[in-house]
């Protein structure tokens, strides 16, 4: 493992899958109600300059049962919101802490965290990537369909961050991957080299019936992130061709699953009948995200 996830790029296939059995592990011990005590007297500080429901809850209890401690910290109420620099930030909480996991509004402070830091440090969403998010997804594919190889993942809506670390995801495990998005809306470009460079067969068009012909997995996210509020009403009108409704469900394969890293904006980017419906795993997914996070806090900090 690496000393740090910022990206899912910093691990590697056999990494994936030692993070998945672990996780999968975890949650049938859990469900038996056995405790686990691997992270007694270890301290995770969680930095938030974004709101967060899943992300915040997971982590917390994940730390909880693992014999650990989890201290929520909002960007607002610590001194990084006064002006003190993310490098003595991190030199700082370093003293005090084993782990940081960080939801920020650049890329670079992960990076800068990282560096100046001397404890792991995890990505808890950024503007470029939500690697914890795809690792939950991962955890839910192999759940439902047994494997990776030979699976077609469709993503329909915005090429966002959640976007760029599906491709990452599909690269590293041997799925192909469609993206279908509305022009000016495509995925980041050097995540994308990154994700052919590793081997990935990802195809950025603008149709999303064509992406989902044929597709094992339907997913997406939000067509307005957190930031993109001045954005609303043209993002609305450009995304409206790209709801995952009935429809364009008939176009994939009858048993395929569908996927969305919540919360879900209903009769926008998804359809209620679609969320809840027979091919939908999105609250397996949510669930998961507990699970990966503690086997990732495992193999960070044991």
């Amino acid at each position: 493992m690496p000393s740090h996830l910022l990206s899912l790029a910093d691990l590697s296939y056999s990494d994936i899958i030692s993070l998945l059995d672990c996780a999968s592990h975890l949650k049938e011990k859990r469900a038996r109600g056995k405790s686990s005590q691997e992270l007694n007297n270890k301290t995770l500080a969680m930095l938030f300059e974004k709101s967060s429901t899943r992300t915040r809850i997971s982590f917390e209890v994940g730390m909880t049962e693992l014999g650990g401690h989890a201290i929520y910290l909002n960007y607002k109420d610590v001194q990084l919101g006064r002006g003190e620099s993310v490098a003595d930030t991190a030199r700082v909480m370093s003293r005090y802490v084993h782990a940081i996991m960080a939801r920020v509004n650049k890329h670079e402070t992960l990076i800068q965290l990282s560096e100046n830091g001397s404890v792991p440090v995890i990505n808890g969403l950024s503007d470029i990537e939500h690697p914890c998010q795809l690792l939950a997804d991962l955890l839910t594919i192999r759940e439902y369909k047994g494997k990776f190889k030979d699976l077609h993942f469709a993503w329909i809506g915005d090429g966002n961050n959640v976007c760029n670390s599906a491709m990452l995801a599909c690269a590293l495990t041997g799925m192909k991957m469609s993206v279908a998005c509305p022009q000016g809306y495509e995925p980041n470009a050097e995540v994308l080299t990154k994700a052919r460079e590793i081997g990935g067969r990802i195809n950025v068009i603008t149709d999303p019936i064509k992406a989902a012909k044929n597709t094992d997995i339907l997913s997406t996210d939000v067509w307005v992130s957190m930031g993109d509020e001045e954005e609303f009403d043209q993002r609305l009108r450009d995304f409206k061709p790209y709801q995952i409704n009935s429809k364009l469900l008939e176009q994939a394969k009858h048993d395929v699953m569908v996927l969305h890293c919540l919360p879900a904006h209903r009769g926008e980017e998804i359809t209620a009948e679609v969320v809840d419906g027979p091919n939908s795993a999105v609250f397996d997914q949510a669930e998961n995200r507990l699970h990966v996070q503690k086997a990732l806090l495992l193999k960070l900090l044991s």
